[in-house]
């Protein structure tokens, strides 16, 4: 999953780069490896050992492309099973999406969801 993500970013970026001069995107990814905990299994009747790592890591990235209008943005960290984040989306209606998600092992899933208009004026 984290590499799919590098990879996406990482795609937006160039392609952005290559067809809009007037465009931009940052990206941000910071992985913070654990040390590796052995854990004892048990499975069709078999003794094994598993290796985990407490999950933590942090990215951010941001579109503004002002030629197609393209405007969008995320954020997320992850610390063991919790998962907070959000993004933003500029929508092809004009509207804007502003979503702020947690998720963990005792909550499940939740998401904030808010749209704003942009109201234009028009001038004679």
């Amino acid at each position: 999953m984290f590499s799919q993500i590098l990879c996406f970013t990482l795609i937006v970026a160039v392609v952005i780069a290559q067809d809009h001069g007037h465009a931009f995107s940052s990206n941000h990814i910071s992985r913070h490896d654990g040390h590796h905990q052995t854990v004892h299994g048990h499975d069709h009747g078999h003794d094994h050992l598993d290796y985990y790592t407490h999950p933590k890591y942090e990215f951010e990235y941001k579109v503004e492309d002002h030629h197609t209008g393209d405007k969008k943005s995320q954020h997320e960290q992850r610390d063991g099973d919790v998962v907070v984040g959000g993004f933003y989306l500029n929508q092809p209606d004009g509207s804007d999406r502003h979503v702020d998600y947690h998720a963990d092992d005792h909550s499940g899933f939740h998401a904030d969801v808010k749209y704003s208009t942009h109201h234009l004026h028009h001038h004679h």
